[in-house]
């Protein structure tokens, strides 16, 4: 199997993460190092991040917002190799203007650093974006850490899991999952980087 060097997923909520692409860090950090970025919340959903975070076994950096300057810091430190956010027409806005700043931050930190290679847009709600259906370019099998994902997910006890968050993460997993002929997957949505698009067979 063919697996990417470092991942930074850039997030806009403490358990996004988790949601739309937990199954896919998780076993990308069987491999390499994995940081999961967040702006920073109140008490209870910063030590249910965290609690999130050693679940899937990836490191976490709570910041004080997601603005382009702090993601081109990030990504100038950490060196992904992949960069993974909301889709930039995502239906939530707070998602669609984190994806926004990390797009933004992009050119310059590319040409400065050469990182990252590669950028992917996650799922999202009912996989519908304001442009219509989730394209997915990569769809990633996540059936040996589903299980992982669900116990990190629940790590987040603040927020509606049992009832909203989880049996959606559930449906779209199975069908995500339907189409590659695995138990459950989870999709991505390759973005140019200065014309530049994915030619990895992973993430």
């Amino acid at each position: 199997m063919v697996t990417p060097g470092r991942v930074l997923a850039v997030m806009a909520h403490p358990d996004d993460a988790e949601l739309w692409c937990g199954g896919t860090l998780a076993l990308h950090a069987r491999h390499a190092d994995v940081l999961v970025a967040v702006a920073a919340h109140d008490r209870v959903r910063n030590r249910e991040a965290a609690a999130g975070a050693a679940e899937l076994g990836v490191d976490l950096r709570l910041i004080p917002g997601v603005d382009a300057g702090t993601v081109h810091d990030l990504i100038t430190a950490f060196r992904p190799e992949v960069v993974v956010t909301h889709p930039t027409r995502d239906v939530h806005p707070q998602h669609a203007a984190v994806a926004r700043t990390v797009v933004e931050a992009l050119p310059d930190v590319v040409i400065a650093t050469g990182h990252p290679q590669r950028l992917y847009t996650c799922d999202t709600y009912n996989s519908l974006t304001l442009d219509g259906p989730v394209r997915a370019d990569t769809i990633v099998d996540v059936t040996a850490t589903y299980p992982t994902k669900v116990h990190a997910l629940r790590a987040h006890a603040s927020q509606p899991i049992e009832t909203h968050f989880g049996p959606m993460a559930d449906t779209l997993a199975r069908l995500w999952g339907a189409r590659i002929g695995a138990a459950h997957a989870e999709a991505y949505t390759a973005i140019p980087i200065l014309g530049r698009v994915p030619a990895s067979p992973c993430l």
